[in-house]
């Protein structure tokens, strides 16, 4: 079977990163290469995003408001953490909502059964 990755479908992945980073922030603080590792764990490797597409993203989710972050040294090498702030808890709610329901319109169109709202 075919593994999705990011790079193959970019349109398909729209939006899924920022829903992935909040998501995983929720738990705890984390740093941009840990994030990246992060995902394609949870995920079973099905979606694998490049440090190219996660920084940028930390970036704007900072500048968002969504993100904070602190420098450290880490064995001699600074590294930057980044936390879920509360409007990023706010926006995670709201990606989830939109995704959930998203894949349970798509979940009953794969199945031939038409989606039904609310069910």
């Amino acid at each position: 079977m075919a593994q999705l990755m990011a790079s193959t479908n970019p349109a398909f992945m729209n939006g899924v990163p920022e829903l992935l980073v909040l998501r995983l922030l929720r738990s705890r603080e984390m740093y941009g290469y840990e994030i990246v590792q992060a995902i394609r764990e949870e995920t079973g490797e099905v979606v694998n995003l490049a440090e190219g597409v996660i920084y940028p993203l930390l970036h704007a989710l900072e500048r968002g408001g969504a993100l904070t972050s602190r420098r450290t040294a880490v064995n001699g090498r600074s590294r930057i953490y980044y936390a879920l702030s509360p409007r990023g808890v706010s926006r995670l709610d709201e990606l989830t909502g939109l995704w959930s329901r998203l894949t349970q319109a798509l979940h009953q169109v794969i199945k031939g059964e038409g989606y039904v709202p609310g069910v």
